[in-house]
């Protein structure tokens, strides 16, 4: 079935109930003919570690929000609720989603293990919006699908009254990143869904560093893949890294 405006697919895209970033910098990231809709991850504990758990306990029941809309592939826009199930949980129940609902279901965190996996990057650095509690279970994830965590920025708004990670500007990402410029890594990782990317990532593009991506554009990238019926392969990931088309539209609209 064709739709009008996602001619080539529609991602049905699960999105923490507060975040301001997803929405804007996947409709930049889509590539002409895909479109999504969202669906908000809803939790009322206080703690953004129990709001994480919450998140991943729920994934299955929030894309019903779907109904019957003609999704091509599911994503989940939360790399903290990965780390906090741990490897093998988040195998076992994005495999049981996705038989469930009979297209792919995909999440930000496993879409950068595909990224590293096809550069064949074993050493990687972070960007990290983290506070320290979720910092050290990144880490673990990250260990736990066998790259090396080998240096860490972190950059926090802890004095946020909004949220210490949505309400991040890109310039204190930018100034972060730029601390990884000249280790020696395999690849560089803007981890957080929330924590605004793009711009940083296009001003990186030639740099003298290691490849740059984030969460989100890892994401995107996977999720057209699996619209297309595509195994994620270095070539098709090296247009997103390169900014080919999304570039031109951050441009056009920041």
């Amino acid at each position: 079935m064709s739709l009008e405006y996602a001619p080539r697919g529609l991602v049905g895209m699960l999105t923490p109930q507060a975040n301001t970033t997803v929405e804007p910098e996947f409709n930049i990231l889509w590539p002409r003919g895909v479109a999504m809709i969202n669906a908000r991850l809803m939790s009322g504990k206080a703690s953004m570690t129990d709001r994480l758990v919450d998140y991943f306990d729920n994934y299955a029941a929030t894309l019903k929000q779907f109904a019957n809309a003609p999704v091509g592939a599911a994503a989940a826009a939360c790399t903290g609720a990965s780390y906090l199930a741990g490897r093998e949980r988040e195998a076992k129940v994005t495999r049981a989603i996705a038989e469930q609902y009979k297209h792919p279901f995909i999440t930000a965190a496993l879409a950068v293990v595909d990224a590293l996996t096809v550069l064949n990057a074993k050493k990687i650095g972070l960007v990290s919006p983290y506070p320290d509690d979720l910092n050290k279970a990144s880490v673990a994830y990250w260990q736990s699908h066998g790259y090396e965590v080998a240096a860490i920025a972190t950059v926090f708004n802890e004095g946020s009254a909004f949220h210490p990670i949505y309400s991040l500007g890109g310039g204190s990402a930018s100034q972060a990143l730029q601390s990884l410029k000249d280790q020696p890594l395999d690849a560089i990782v803007m981890l957080g869904t929330g924590m605004p990317t793009l711009r940083p990532i296009a001003d990186a593009i030639g740099w003298s560093g290691a490849p740059v991506m984030s969460c989100n554009l890892c994401l995107a990238w996977r999720a057209v893949e699996a619209l297309d019926g595509q195994t994620p392969s270095r070539a098709s990931l090296e247009p997103w890294l390169e900014g080919e088309g999304w570039v031109a539209r951050l441009n056009e609209r920041i």
